[in-house]
């Protein structure tokens, strides 16, 4: 982590590298934001091969990378927000989301969400997600 002002700027090698001008994620306060992460493998930073779940999985590992980075984990996300490019790909987006949230340790009830269908995503992406966490006490 590289502080900056009040904004203390998270990063990880787990996830994979901006491929913008941005940052993984922002830690200011006891709050995380994190950039939207799509599915790419933070090794070869390619898009995972597969469908909407492989690619809801690799975004979620991303996640928790990131989140983990700035202090944080599953269990402390507040708000997510998703992205999908086709609204019939909601049911499984749904499940993948439920897969990591129940296997998370801490969980109690789950955070606040928002997915919205867009035309398009980053690099022919199926799904972005982002979130809102508090620090881990």
């Amino acid at each position: 982590m590289q502080q900056s002002n009040s904004r203390i700027i998270v990063s990880t090698a787990k996830a994979p590298a901006a491929i913008g001008p941005y940052s993984q994620a922002i830690r200011v306060g006891e709050l995380i934001f994190t950039s939207g992460q799509i599915p790419l493998d933070p090794v070869s930073g390619n898009v995972v091969e597969g469908d909407v779940r492989a690619q809801t999985s690799r975004v979620f590992d991303n996640l928790i990378a990131v989140l983990e980075a700035g202090g944080s984990d599953l269990a402390n996300v507040v708000k997510f927000t998703c992205f999908v490019r086709n609204m019939s790909d909601f049911p499984t987006v749904n499940e993948v989301f439920k897969e990591y949230l129940d296997a998370a340790p801490g969980i109690s009830g789950y955070p606040a969400r928002s997915t919205v269908e867009v035309g398009a995503l980053p690099r022919g992406a199926l799904v972005e997600i982002e979130a809102v966490a508090r620090v881990r006490g």
